[in-house]
């Protein structure tokens, strides 16, 4: 007689605490778990540090960072995924040496969460709307499980046209589990590549230096561009309060009110004597600073004297109005949730231009609790999200690249969760970072971006860099220098960047020390963009 026992799975944001684990007592831990969300105070950088850090220039409003449009480099958002997420077989497929396609075994996929009846290749008996009929699915480019949970909530929020113009790559890489030690996040490579906002540069929705769960490799971290925390609509309004001094002033005349402050700054500068270099006892950054100052006001006046401009609930509420899953127990979209406001928030700065590049930071990705039905509804929030970023790109005319990452992987025993939510899939039992990985999707409003390769063959090897072993594990051997090295992870993900706007070329300027050796095009998956 088999006896099952059945597990109860979490909610959509309950904590998770497990035996194998010792009890949370940092913060990143405690984010894992799910018992935090993610969002902090945010402290900024010392005005006197800034002041003796910065070079003298002559104060510009491209100088100042402000008004930047001609030449911005494309919106990069990263989603970090705390905890060890399933990114790898269950979710984007990963194959052997020749792609995605190289399909491995069946015992190797049943390690990554599939039952034996639904791996990769093997005809479906009700196939989806969007499925090849075997259990794969390329809508948007990048192979992904027919059934895959981020699939899903990324089909519910694009239309048939956004997802023609978008693909993807996947990167097998090893990193550790639970732990933000990793260093994951790219934000400051991205920034040093050129990435800049008409506001702001780097924003994150968690208040570090990386602006997420996952540590920044330390040779990039440069505090001058540390991000600025976004996590709500409140956070985005109050980035410009001109004190409603164009509505009150100047009935709603914004340029008028602009001209005003020009001439304030004329006015103090010859004051104060900053005009010029006549004042010996001024040092030239602080006329530079104080002349950004005015400068930056005076721009913010002029174009954004309504904040409602950058308001993201509104992009929000499109993007989400009548999008449900009826298949789906206890689980919601609503537009107000805090993640979909965090989302919205960071996708809005970035895409129109107001930011470079952001992270969204969500935690509980622990999943393995013995159930399957927690980590999907886990992963289908998360499809969403990501399902907006490409949408409302696609609204606005705006490429953009989005990074998809995670602290470690789990794997399975192979034991089925077959109700509702768990859709008879194999539940999730234990840490894994032998099965972990990384992806990428970028949305081209000019077309679906082009793998390198002049073959089907060749570009199904720029689709997937690198390869799982037959046993489902990351092979390390022989493939790319980030299959067991996070720091060389991230390095390859700008790299990727980069190749985006045909800079690649740049890459061993930009990172002299870098790691990938001298072949960079067997690492790179896209020809140019822009």
């Amino acid at each position: 007689m088999v006896i099952k026992i059945k597990r109860k799975a979490h909610k959509i944001d309950e904590p998770l605490l497990h035996a194998c684990h010792k009890r949370p007592v940092t913060r990143r831990e405690f984010l894992g778990a799910g018992l935090i969300s993610g969002g902090a105070f945010v402290m900024g950088d010392s005005l006197l540090m800034s002041l003796l850090s910065r070079p003298a220039f002559a104060a510009t409003l491209e100088s100042c960072g402000t008004g930047l449009t001609a030449g911005q480099k494309i919106p990069f958002i990263a989603f970090d995924l705390g905890g060890g997420a399933n990114m790898a077989g269950s979710s984007v497929l990963i194959g052997g040496p020749g792609g995605q396609m190289n399909f491995l075994g069946t015992a190797a996929y049943n390690k990554m969460g599939l039952p034996g009846d639904m791996v990769p290749g093997l005809a479906e008996t009700t196939p989806t709307a969007t499925s090849n009929g075997d259990h794969t699915d390329t809508s948007f480019g990048l192979a992904q499980h027919s059934d895959s949970a981020f699939l899903r909530g990324m089909l519910a929020v694009t239309t048939p046209a956004t997802r023609a113009n978008t693909n993807g790559f996947v990167i097998p890489a090893r990193s550790d589990n639970d732990t933000g030690n990793n260093p994951h996040n790219p934000m400051y490579g991205i920034y040093k590549c050129g990435a800049r906002g008409q506001l702001l540069d780097l924003i994150g929705s968690r208040a570090s230096v990386s602006g997420g769960n996952s540590e920044a490799p330390a040779s990039m971290i440069d505090l001058q561009a540390q991000p600025t925390k976004i996590d709500r609509a409140s956070d985005v309004l109050g980035l410009i309060d001109t004190g409603g001094l164009a509505e009150d002033l100047f009935g709603g005349n914004t340029v008028a009110a602009a001209r005003v402050m020009e001439a304030v700054e004329h006015i103090s500068a010859a004051k104060l004597g900053l005009g010029g270099s006549g004042n010996v006892n001024v040092p030239l950054t602080v006329k530079d600073f104080a002349h950004c100052a005015y400068l930056k006001t005076s721009y913010n006046v002029e174009h954004f004297g309504s904040p409602e401009l950058l308001d993201p609930r509104t992009a929000a509420t499109q993007l989400l109005t009548g999008v449900s899953f009826p298949d789906v127990q206890n689980f919601t979209v609503d537009p107000t949730d805090g993640y979909f406001q965090k989302v919205a928030s960071v996708m809005k700065l970035c895409i129109d231009g107001f930011a470079g590049a952001g992270t969204i930071e969500q935690g509980g990705y622990d999943y393995h609790d013995g159930t399957r039905a927690t980590g999907e509804v886990r992963d289908l929030r998360a499809g969403i999200g990501i399902g907006m970023c490409l949408q409302y790109a696609a609204n606005t005319g705006k490429p953009v690249m989005i990074y998809v990452f995670s602290d470690g992987s789990l794997a399975s025993n192979g034991r089925i969760d077959d109700t509702t939510n768990g859709r008879g899939k194999c539940e999730w039992t234990g840490d894994n970072e032998s099965t972990a990985a990384s992806w990428a999707f970028v949305y081209n409003p000019g077309g679906r971006p082009a793998l390198l390769g002049a073959t089907p063959e060749e570009q199904a090897m720029h689709q997937q860099l690198g390869w799982m072993r037959s046993n489902g594990s990351v092979e390390t051997s022989g493939t790319t220098p980030g299959a067991n090295n996070v720091n060389l992870l991230v390095e390859m993900v700008i790299l990727n960047y980069l190749a985006l706007h045909g800079e690649q070329g740049n890459f061993q300027t930009l990172f002299p020390n870098n790691g990938l050796g001298p072949d960079l095009d067997r690492l790179t998956a896209f020809q140019p963009i822009v």
